[in-house]
């Protein structure tokens, strides 16, 4: 009898992988006896283990629990030390931004509850139209710095809330906020709060039985906006002694755009002009050093004014002291006496020491741009005169002979590319590349007029956003407005459609476009073709590994220069004279110091939302300004659909309800930064549009706009059918001379599918296109007699 044996189908399991995994024991047992000659010792392990076992990470039960706790212990700690240095004798004032967020809040009342003289000793500061003053408390060890800003002054709050350590809302005990404090809430929200607290002012002032109800009504209302956080009176000098105590004790909330960057808010500041020229001198800014320690030979960024130099640091000596100089008599030792303010500011120049001198080996420069070198052969658009010297060139040069399809006459041969992609005509396709996009050009591209391109190329009107509808109404601005309503109307009807234009020939109008078999999997190099703004700005092999390289050397690296919480004076050069009397006229003065690459221009992409408040129809390549980490300028944007493919759609306006994505040419700065999107209006104020945040700084990211021509089946023989209204000129393009029918603009079209009578024919068309260079670092805040009128333009937000 035959032995059976398994056919070639027989199934065949796979085999049990036994002894690849091994547990910790066996680990241990075999581990045995391997001991290291010199044993390894770590600090947060309370026992001496072997090498192996520690690279290994195989530590017993025991020494995990112990790690973890000591690990607990260290970060509790830290916590501890940040909250002690801030405010204290070592570490800078603690900066507390005080914002009204109703017109009925009295601010000098609250002032004048917190410049109590039992608690401490007050110091004034009076510079321009803003109030601030300086809190000493010796008996709670702390010091506080505190400012004011008004919800209508939006950039000033914006700019105080990006180096305040702690903002303090006072609310109003019926309503809590108007509609301009919920707009201010709205901005500040999206730029990321710092540590802030909540107090409010006049419930004494109410009926004994009413004030139970406005308190739970109020604490209702504050609940949607800020869950889960207490309410503090400030009505008597108790209850601000008691909101002094919460703000010194307060757990401290980081911003991660400041943390790995110095950053000063100037107490006083000085200007020297130049010898040659008063316009431009030298900026001296007195103040305390935040964030990471400052180095000369970095830059220094003004929000709002731009990038200096500087000098030299001074380190003068510090005008507010928690615990003052006590000088005795030589006559009588007993007899003691504490030198004051104005003694110290006295003495400050015999006390004045030069910390750092800038040196020019190791100074950052100021250069933002690359200077391109003709004879580097760099990738950009052909200028009018090289364009005419190719022609005299193709003139002059004997024919060329090439292949052509058969019957091809000698007017269609003049359009057919070479193998390098040039043709022999005056007019030429720079961007067409592929044959199947002549074929498609061939059969579509007609002459007219397309409306779209008009009203990218026009400056339009800015907007109108006046609820005083009077005899002052500009007619042609809303007349304007109007019209982009329209037009942003009809992009949501028929996305991207465009009319073929009649005064123009299509293969001229559109020789920038071409085809794509698929827009998602279609090559489409981002290289070519570029502009000549890209031989301008700089870019990063991989920004990843230079963002996180950065990083890690701020957390390891130990910088020379002045330390945080020093009293410092800062000589900035070469600064206009503009900057220091705005300085004199009340704005803040704040400077961040820049990481480097941070002042070279390249292109930065954003991911925004739109605002719910704003509805009005924004069009891409308008101006705008923004707010994007520490910076406030303004620049052209570019909208495109946030995907992550290679290839983005254009978008002509910014949608609501989507994220999109905002390119610009802008200075490097590296993320996390949040940005905010503001539009100016034509009274002057600033209205909020979108938030969102930075997501990279690519100049490859392409962003690729879509053109549909559209045209009707004039007679259908199942899938081939006589197109028309698509092209209306016979020469528009010579390929449809192939498919030509007797009348102008018919062309004879085959398709994949049956067609129907009341189908409509389409064609896309793609081209890349770049944003404008309209960077902008100066944007200043909007004239004082026009800061009435913000709550006319503030968008009402429903609270229920």
């Amino acid at each position: 009898m035959a032995a059976h044996r398994s056919g070639p189908l027989k199934q065949q399991n796979k085999a049990h992988k036994g002894g690849r995994h091994r547990g910790r024991g066996s680990a241990q047992r075999d581990g045995k006896g391997e001991k290291i000659g010199v044993p390894f010792f770590d600090p947060l392990i309370s026992c001496t283990r072997s090498l192996t076992d520690l690279l290994l990470g195989q530590l017993s039960r025991v020494d995990q629990r112990h790690r973890a706790s000591q690990l607990r212990k260290q970060k509790k700690e830290a916590v501890l030390a940040e909250k002690r240095q801030l405010g204290s004798k070592d570490g800078p004032p603690h900066q507390i931004l005080v914002v009204p967020l109703h017109d009925r809040i009295s601010l000098p009342e609250a002032f004048r509850l917190l410049q109590d003289k039992d608690t401490g000793t007050v110091h004034f500061s009076e510079w321009g139209s803003t109030h601030s003053f300086m809190l000493l408390c010796p008996r709670l060890k702390h010091r506080w710095f505190f400012t004011s800003a008004r919800p209508g002054e939006l950039h000033t709050v914006l700019d105080m809330a990006k180096v305040a350590d702690t903002i303090l809302f006072l609310l109003d005990p019926l309503e809590g906020w108007d509609s301009t404090g919920d707009y201010c809430l709205s901005c500040l929200f999206a730029q990321g709060l710092p540590t802030y607290t909540l107090a409010v002012q006049g419930v004494s002032g109410l009926p004994p039985r009413k004030q139970i109800d406005a308190r739970k009504k109020l604490s209702k209302t504050v609940e949607k906006r800020f869950p889960d956080d207490k309410l503090l009176l400030l009505d008597t000098q108790k209850e601000a002694e008691m909101l002094l105590r919460q703000l010194a004790n307060q757990k401290q909330r980081h911003l991660a755009f400041r943390d790995r960057r110095a950053y000063l808010f100037a107490h006083t500041a000085d200007f020297a002009p130049s010898e040659e020229n008063n316009l431009v001198g030298t900026l001296k800014i007195s103040g305390y050093v935040r964030g990471q320690t400052l180095n000369v030979n970095s830059l220094l960024h003004i929000i709002g004014q731009g990038d200096f130099q500087m000098k030299q640091i001074d380190a003068p000596m510090d005008p507010f002291p928690l615990n003052p100089r006590v000088i005795k008599s030589q006559k009588d030792p007993g007899m003691a006496m504490e030198i004051c303010v104005t003694d110290a500011v006295a003495d400050m120049e015999e006390d004045l020491k030069v910390l750092m001198k800038a040196d020019p080996d190791k100074q950052e420069s100021l250069q933002t741009e690359v200077i391109p070198d003709p004879m580097e052969g760099e990738q950009t658009w052909p200028t009018e005169e090289e364009l005419s010297e190719a022609n005299d060139f193709l003139k002059k040069s004997s024919k060329v002979v090439k292949k052509v399809p058969k019957g091809t006459s000698s007017y269609q041969a003049e359009w057919i590319l070479d193998e390098d992609g040039e043709s022999d005509g005056e007019d030429e396709y720079d961007d067409m590349e592929h044959e199947d996009f002549i074929e498609e050009e061939s059969q579509d591209e007609g002459s007219g007029k397309e409306e779209e391109e008009e009203y990218e190329t026009m400056t339009m009107g800015e907007s109108v956003r006046d609820d005083l509808y009077d005899d002052n109404v500009d007619d042609e601005a809303e007349e304007k407005m109007l019209e982009k309503y329209k037009q942003e109307r009809l992009q949501e009807m028929f996305p991207d459609e465009v009319d073929t234009p009649r005064d123009v020939a299509a293969r001229i109008r559109f020789q920038k476009y071409r085809g794509l078999k698929s827009f998602r999997t279609s090559p489409w190099d981002p290289k070519e073709n570029l502009p000549q703004d890209y031989a301008r700005i700089f870019q990063f092999q991989n920004f990843t590994n230079t963002r996180k390289r950065l990083f890690k050397e701020i957390e390891e690296k130990e910088v020379e220069g002045a330390e945080v919480g020093w009293y410092v004076t800062l000589h900035v050069s070469e600064v206009p004279s503009s900057v220091y009397e705005y300085f004199k006229r009340g704005a803040p003065l704040i400077a961040f110091s820049l990481l480097p690459h941070e002042q070279k221009m390249s292109v930065l992409n954003m991911v925004v939302s739109r605002y719910s408040g704003n509805t009005e129809p924004v069009k891409a390549k308008e101006e705008l300004i923004f707010h994007c980490g520490f910076r406030r300028f303004r620049a052209s944007p570019l909208f495109s659909q946030h995907t992550a493919a290679d290839k983005h759609k254009f978008q002509r306006f910014l949608t609501a309800d989507v994220a999109l994505v905002v390119t610009i040419y802008g200075p490097i700065t590296f993320p996390p930064a949040s940005v905010l999107l503001f539009k100016q209006n034509s009274n002057g104020m600033h209205s909020l549009i979108a938030t969102g945040y930075l997501l990279s700084v690519d100049p490859d990211r392409m962003v690729i706009k879509r053109v549909v021509l559209s045209g009707h089946p004039f007679k259908i023989f199942t899938k081939m059918a006589v197109v028309r209204y698509m092209f209306f000129n016979r020469g528009s393009l010579t390929d449809l001379l192939f498919f030509f029918l007797g009348t102008h603009g018919h062309m004879k079209c085959s398709f994949d599918g049956k067609l129907k009578s009341q189908d409509t024919v389409l064609m896309n068309l793609y081209k890349r296109v770049f944003p404008k260079w309209t960077y902008d670092p100066y944007v200043p805040e909007p004239v004082p007699w026009m800061k009435s009128e913000i709550s006319l333009s503030v968008p009402e937000v429903d609270m229920k």
